[in-house]
């Protein structure tokens, strides 16, 4: 039986520490440049990685940061966590009034960046399957995946971005959030039935009754479970020890909603996220409590999670630079054409649904999670891997720029 000894317990320690402070120093570096915190995270997660650490020190590497073990269990437990508690702090940040305002651009973004990508991506496969690496691979399956691989969204990402561009509650980091609500959504219920067909279903329901139960649950939160927060938090903060009562049922629930959508076969993350939009929506949650929730979250765990894509990947070997150039053209392409089309014809002004367009165009952690599940199942090989990796980092690093560049000057104006 595999045991965590006191060996993987030190050495799991060495590697957080490692980690929070190479991207609190990297983090501090980039605020003189003004770069999205998330950038310099996913490069110190490079540099950590198989890439470079991985080819200089081999053996510190593989001793720090193990491919297999008691350690590497207990450090992919964490990261998780992290992803968990991102979502929830994102939630929290939510205002359904404004998310409803903008209405008729979200749902307009919503259609267009999802059902774009997926065409040409579906349509990509079906006429050159060996330029994509379809080789012995269900065609009609494999097309659905990199369908799904370009119009899937990276809400984590996002929310970072956007928090470091102080964009997250602006009209346009409202629609972006929406929108990317929608493809994490849509795009994971359509991988659940991918994995079903190619028989790695595992514990994943029925796809309608996946659908329903995800549909009840955000109903029953947001409508039932709201008002019975509204009830119980006044008690909470009043009662229960300051601030460690309110921290610990917030991330209680979080952890439990997380625990309901993963049960059903939707990714934890999107149940954190219900959570904390129903803690966040309450009138009654201190803006202190929600403050200190956010800085617990955002400086402590986010770090861990961004700094853990780098270390997934060997990007040297497997690297195929025209299949990674040809998978960036069609992802850069599809998901900002697609986003911008919709918030434009949402009503939003020609800069702004550009700044839509490339923030939903961020592909980050999601990606990679997609990526690594089709890799274990066999949909995909090493190469398309990497590109799809590639393809997630830098759609990551050139979302927060390109915002910026489009709307800067209204961000600078608030």
């Amino acid at each position: 039986m595999l045991k965590f000894t006191h060996t993987d317990l030190v050495l799991l320690l060495i590697a957080l520490g490692v980690i929070l402070i190479l991207s609190r120093f990297m983090a501090e570096l980039g605020k003189k440049f003004k770069m999205p915190i998330v950038m310099g995270e996913i490069f110190i997660g490079i540099l950590l990685g198989p890439s470079v650490l991985g080819r200089l020190w081999p053996d510190m590497f593989t001793a720090i940061f193990p491919r297999i073990g008691a350690e590497k269990i207990a450090f992919d437990g964490i990261v998780s966590l992290a992803v968990i508690m991102l979502l929830f702090v994102a939630g929290l940040e939510v205002q359904l009034n404004i998310i409803l305002k903008q209405g008729k651009a979200a749902i307009y973004t919503s259609v267009t960046s999802m059902i774009i990508p997926f065409v040409i991506g579906f349509a990509g496969v079906w006429m050159f399957p060996q330029v994509l690496q379809c080789d012995g691979q269900d065609k009609s399956i494999y097309a659905l995946f990199f369908g799904t691989a370009m119009a899937i969204s990276a809400l984590p990402v996002i929310t970072r971005i956007l928090m470091d561009l102080n964009m997250f509650k602006t009209k346009v980091g409202m629609v972006i959030i929406s929108a990317a609500i929608f493809d994490d959504l849509t795009g994971w219920l359509v991988f659940s039935l991918i994995l079903s067909l190619i028989g790695q279903e595992g514990e994943i329901h029925n796809i309608w009754n996946t659908i329903g139960m995800v549909l009840g649950f955000g109903l029953f939160m947001l409508l039932i479970g709201k008002r019975i927060i509204d009830r119980t938090l006044p008690w909470i903060q009043t009662k229960l020890s300051w601030p460690g009562g309110v921290l610990s049922i917030c991330l209680g629930f979080c952890f439990l909603g997380a625990a309901f959508t993963e049960k059903i076969g939707l990714h934890a993350i999107l149940g954190a996220f219900i959570m904390g939009i129903a803690f966040g929506d309450s009138v009654h949650l201190h803006e202190k409590a929600r403050e200190i929730i956010h800085q617990f979250v955002t400086n402590v765990f986010a770090p861990l999670f961004f700094v853990s894509l780098g270390l997934k990947v060997d990007f040297i070997r497997n690297f195929d630079i025209q299949l990674v150039l040809i998978v960036l053209a069609i992802a850069i392409f599809c998901k900002s054409f697609g986003a911008s089309l919709g918030a434009y014809l949402g009503g939003l002004t020609k800069r702004e649904s550009l700044a839509v367009g490339f923030g939903l165009n961020a592909r980050g952690a999601m990606e990679i999670i997609l990526g690594t599940l089709a890799l274990n199942a066999g949909l995909i090989n090493e190469k398309m891997f990497v590109a799809l990796v590639v393809m997630a980092l830098v759609t990551s690093m050139i979302s927060g720029p390109m915002m910026k560049y489009f709307v800067g000057d209204q961000i600078a104006k608030q």
